[in-house]
């Protein structure tokens, strides 16, 4: 059997049978200090698809960079078929300062295909688009929701792409939401390219999540699984069938105020539900928000002060209320008893 080549990336090799962390050299700060992007790549012996999984885009979305670290020590390299590219900060700046942007406050999932001689975002999308996305086969990007709102475990695919529908299924988060590709983003510019990437979103900024990060992980090794890159010890398949919302609404607050929320991310609601109640601080007005439709709560703000106006609750449409409440029971259960993560090494 011919020995499989070297990975090549950022002007080295990576024989296969190995891993190694790389650094791609992004600009040098004001002071002198350089900034780069890490990459951490495993090449297995075997022959296999290219996968790369990517965090912290935007720089305060923290629990993807964790995901990335327990893949990374579950992942062993004697075992893997194909080459797995690991990015647990892609926004280093960001990641730096806890912001979700750039120094020059551009949104780096807003600035590709990017350019080698634009802005810093632009110069850093062209770099990751080129040195990572063209390289692979498959992407899964992680991301959460920003500061002070919280996102329900959920998978995000372009409509009409039977490939990654069968990959979200796979992956097993509770929700999976057609989202359309938006002009500037990894996932549209990476189509330009024929990649397909997942896009998982789970948690809140600047914050751990421990049933989120469970859930990337283990969706993340079904994929891989399903592909025949890792065996299949330990890596136990979805106890329910993920709920297709086909369309999603952002209710907002009718006043300014206090706000007292009576329904949490993955709850299921039925048409007029009372959500929740804004008041003013002197108890005079008190005005209600209910489901406009039946629905699942995938993302919500956790501050209790609002605008009006404010985002206060994401609801996705369901067609079956009971059985998009197995599957968000069904997970939690899942991950609460599997036994991959007690961080024993599985692989």
């Amino acid at each position: 059997m011919p020995k499989r080549a070297a990975f090549e990336i950022g002007g080295q090799s990576i024989a296969a049978g190995s891993r190694q962390t790389i650094d791609l050299p992004v600009s040098v700060l004001s002071d002198h200090t350089p900034v780069s992007m890490s990459v951490h790549v495993i090449h297995g012996k075997m022959d296999g698809p290219t996968v790369f999984v990517s965090a912290g885009i935007h720089g305060d979305e923290v629990i993807g960079v964790e995901i990335v670290r327990r893949i990374l020590n579950t992942i062993k390299v004697a075992s893997l078929r194909g080459t797995l590219i690991a990015i647990p900060i892609v926004n280093a700046f960001g990641f730096i300062n806890h912001s979700r942007y750039l120094p020059d406050r551009r949104d780096l999932n807003r600035s590709f295909p990017g350019s080698s001689g634009g802005s810093l975002a632009s110069r850093l999308a062209h770099l990751f688009l080129n040195e990572i996305v063209a390289r692979s086969d498959l992407g899964i990007d992680l991301h959460s929701a920003a500061i002070h709102r919280t996102n329900l475990p959920q998978i995000r695919i372009s409509p009409d792409n039977p490939v990654t529908a069968e990959l979200a299924e796979v992956f097993g988060a509770p929700v999976i939401l057609r989202s359309p590709l938006r002009e500037g983003s990894l996932r549209g510019e990476a189509k330009e390219l024929g990649k397909d990437v997942l896009l998982y979103e789970a948690g809140e900024g600047l914050r751990f999540d421990e049933m989120s990060v469970r859930a990337g992980v283990a969706g993340i090794m079904r994929v891989l699984r399903h592909l025949n890159m890792v065996p299949a010890r330990g890596i136990a398949k979805p106890k329910s069938k993920p709920h297709y919302c086909q369309s999603s609404k952002w209710l907002r607050a009718p006043a300014g105020g206090l706000l007292r929320t009576f329904k949490a991310d993955g709850d299921v609601v039925q048409t007029g539900d009372v959500m929740a109640i804004v008041a003013d601080p002197f108890g005079e007005s008190e005005k209600e928000i209910t489901a406009p439709f039946n629905g699942i709560v995938i993302g919500r703000a956790v501050m209790p002060i609002v605008n009006e106006g404010d985002a206060v609750f994401h609801l996705a449409k369901v067609k079956s209320m009971e059985a998009v409440e197995g599957a968000v029971e069904d997970l939690q259960t899942q991950l609460i008893e599997d036994p991959l993560f007690d961080e024993d090494e599985i692989i």
